[in-house]
């Protein structure tokens, strides 16, 4: 009895019969049954006479009413054999990572690119250029960069060349005819020829400031029987505003004996094919440079020498490089006041790296008399060697920079500094 009793705290079964040859059996809930093992109860014989009796038994889980088995200790202690597919991770968790990292991704994106932007400016989003208008124009763009803005918080005569340049080696480039050379095509390069210029006339409507992007379009054209006209057009490229318009040509030169040379047949027929048959982008400027000599009030800066970083691939100084040294002897008063608003320059003379330049400028008389009724100013310049040969005749026009300022601009200094 006693066992009975704590067999039925325990698991809730009815009493045993008093017949120990009776099989135990009881329904949990209103069905299944109990099994106890024949292991799972002991007796033993106590000091009181009585009888006691150890109870060890386990009933089966059930799963949505299912039996299910569990294993014995000695089969969970020992560890399942080692496999291929134990040994990969876990995909689902890696899956995720990547899941979240592209989430992430994609809200900083779209939290960076919230400015509506034109069609056009999605197009060359990593300033490459591309051919455009039936495959004669090259079209880059460019972002003015912080270290391109000078102190006028506008971007310098000197990198608006820059882009000029450029564009017109990539025009060459994604044309499919740019040879070893500096620009040269396979042909030019068959006979050690390269590009030169010898004029450009630029006009400045407006300079872009940090920040700004702006579209250069070029294009090429035929001058005279030998030359080819390379023409510029500079735009805002928010607000297709006119920035800067330009005008060049170019003739070809031995890059061994340095002396200038006719186009060749074979080099007509690489580029005959890229020509527009149009008028300059600039009406060109038929007035004469004049020649400057010492006999004159000149301002002159003496002593400039090009340093390694001034020479291009074709070992002669690099024609943008002329500006910065032109504007050199330019009185400081038109600098401060005025901004330059155009220039024409010839080219008559290249640059290496053992010449010792000078830099003269001179005030045009009627730009002086006329400066307080219009405001503007032209200048006279010459770049030559020490030892006296012309490198560029150039004249500069300004104009100027604010209102206040006029009160000062007739304040030019009558001698040298």
């Amino acid at each position: 009895m006693v066992a009975t009793a704590a067999t039925s705290a325990f698991f809730s079964v009815k009493p045993l019969p008093s017949d120990s040859s009776a099989k135990p059996s009881a329904k949990l809930g209103g069905s299944g049954s109990l099994n106890l093992g024949a292991c799972s109860i002991k007796s033993k014989s106590a000091a009181s006479g009585g009888s006691h009796v150890k109870a060890n038994a386990q009933a089966p889980p059930k799963i949505n009413g299912t039996t299910v088995g569990l294993k014995n200790d000695e089969e969970t202690s020992n560890p399942p054999p080692r496999t291929f597919i134990n040994l990969l991770p876990d995909w689902s968790m890696l899956l995720a990572a990547i899941t979240t990292m592209l989430l992430t991704a994609e809200k900083q994106w779209m939290m960076l690119d919230w400015k509506p932007r034109r069609p056009d400016m999605l197009v060359d989003s990593f300033g490459l250029g591309r051919i455009v208008q039936d495959g004669l124009v090259f079209r880059q763009n460019f972002s003015i960069r912080s270290y391109e803005i000078g102190a006028d918080r506008t971007a310098s005569i000197e990198t608006l060349m820059n882009h000029l340049q450029e564009t017109a080696l990539n025009h060459v480039k994604t044309a499919g005819l740019l040879g070893d050379g500096f620009g040269s095509t396979p042909e030019m390069c068959k006979r050690n020829l390269i590009w030169v210029v010898t004029r450009m006339q630029v006009l400045v409507d407006r300079y872009p400031t940090w920040g700004d992007v702006v579209q250069v379009d070029t294009w090429v054209s035929s001058s005279g029987k030998n030359g080819m006209r390379r023409d510029w057009h500079v735009r805002d490229c928010i607000t297709g505003e006119t920035l800067t318009r330009a005008s060049s040509v170019w003739v070809m030169m031995n890059k061994y004996t340095r002396k200038l040379s006719k186009m060749p047949d074979e080099v007509r027929a690489e580029v005959g094919p890229y020509f527009v048959d149009t008028p300059p982008v600039i009406d060109e400027d038929g007035r004469k440079l004049a020649k400057l000599d010492d006999n004159k009030e000149e301002y002159i800066r003496k002593g400039l020498a090009p340093r390694w970083s001034d020479l291009d691939v074709n070992q002669h100084v690099n024609n943008v490089k002329y500006i910065g040294w032109i504007l050199e002897s330019a009185p400081i008063s038109i600098l401060e006041s005025h901004e330059l608003s155009g220039m024409t320059l010839e080219y008559r003379r290249e640059c290496g790296r053992d010449n010792v330049l000078q830099s003269l400028t001179t005030v045009s008389s009627a730009s002086v008399g006329g400066l307080l009724d219009y405001g503007n100013v032209e200048c006279q310049h010459l770049l030559r060697l020490e030892d006296g040969p012309e490198v560029v005749r150039a004249r500069t026009e300004w104009r100027p920079k604010h209102a206040k300022s006029f009160g000062n601009v007739g304040q030019i200094p009558a001698e040298n500094p």
